[in-house]
């Protein structure tokens, strides 16, 4: 006889706590996703959806990192199931990158000659006070600002 597979997930201690806001979040995002982007480029549909990926990535951040609420298996079962991007995450601790909005504005190969993006350069360096980033929509995610 074959095996049957059950798709139960255990859940560790401390997930009561923040499934709710998680929930939330992925309702959300859901909406973003579904919401209708008549009249918007192409990259602006898509702003809302980086955004809310970022809020749920620094809320577990936070909870862990900052106010050490969650235990790391709690952490490690949030990062293995996608509610939150290791590898945001990871950039975060880094010195200089504690506010970036997404991978996508540090890397050279997606901006004119070889840079990152305008979104990067602290605001009392820059030419023009309100910027928008092409990428997600953020407005500053440099560090010194």
């Amino acid at each position: 006889m074959p095996k049957i597979k059950t798709s139960r997930v255990k859940y560790p201690e401390g997930w009561e706590l923040i499934e709710p806001t998680l929930r939330e979040l992925e309702a959300k995002m859901r909406e973003a996703e579904n919401d209708p982007h008549d009249g918007k480029r192409k990259c602006e549909a898509l702003w809302p959806i980086f955004k809310i990926a970022h809020q749920k990535s620094r809320y577990i951040y936070d909870l862990y990192y900052r106010r050490k609420e969650i235990s790391k298996e709690l952490y490690e079962f949030c990062l293995d199931q996608g509610h939150a991007d290791r590898n945001l995450i990871a950039k975060w601790k880094k010195p200089g990158y504690e506010r970036l909005c997404c991978l996508r504005c540090m890397q050279t190969r997606d901006h004119n000659f070889a840079t990152t993006c305008v979104c990067r350069v602290p605001k009392h360096l820059r030419e023009e006070k309100v910027i928008e980033c092409v990428h997600c929509g953020c407005r500053g995610c440099a560090s010194g600002d």
